[in-house]
């Protein structure tokens, strides 16, 4: 492999890199840190952020919402977002009266854009609703908010704009 395919092994001080230190973390699934920001109805734990994994541009973690259960609304700021359904089924209200949704199940991407409110449902009555969230921004920015939701949101299929 040619040198301009390898990343400089010299850190800013002219210094060798540690890649053993400053390399690739592994974090056990078993170990995730439930001390971040939360909303009503659900379960956050971080995975990497700063103090963790040393992230400086992204934060990542699971979410968890028991069977029949609904988070209350919130947006994440002008972060984007991005869940991914392990296991389970997931409905996502959005909207200033969370007057749209949709649904999402084991192996979809949902991608929630900056400021929209949001609330997650946990569509099944007996099974939890698994997912690892992204997000694109270092800090786990929750802000909670108080929504009256329509009574009958509307439904939103989904189309890729490049693919129709």
């Amino acid at each position: 492999m040619s040198d301009e395919h390898h990343q400089s092994d010299a850190n800013s001080h002219g210094g060798p890199i540690d890649w053993r230190e400053h390399g690739v973390k592994i974090i056990p699934g078993d170990s995730l840190d439930p001390n971040t920001a939360q909303t009503p109805g659900m379960n956050r734990a971080a995975a990497i952020d700063r103090a963790r994994a040393g992230a400086e541009k992204i934060w990542a973690g699971t979410v968890v919402i028991r069977a029949n259960a609904k988070t209350g609304a919130h947006h994440h700021g002008d972060l984007e977002s991005i869940i991914y359904v392990v296991k389970g089924r997931a409905r996502m209200r959005w909207g200033e009266k969370l007057e749209y949704v949709a649904e999402a199940g084991p192996g979809d991407f949902i991608f929630v854009p900056p400021f929209v409110p949001h609330q997650e449902i946990n569509a099944s009555p007996d099974q939890a609703l698994e997912c690892v969230v992204v997000r694109s921004g270092q800090e786990p920015v929750v802000v909670n908010l108080d929504i009256e939701p329509v009574e009958k949101p509307e439904g939103v299929l989904w189309k890729d704009p490049i693919h129709r």
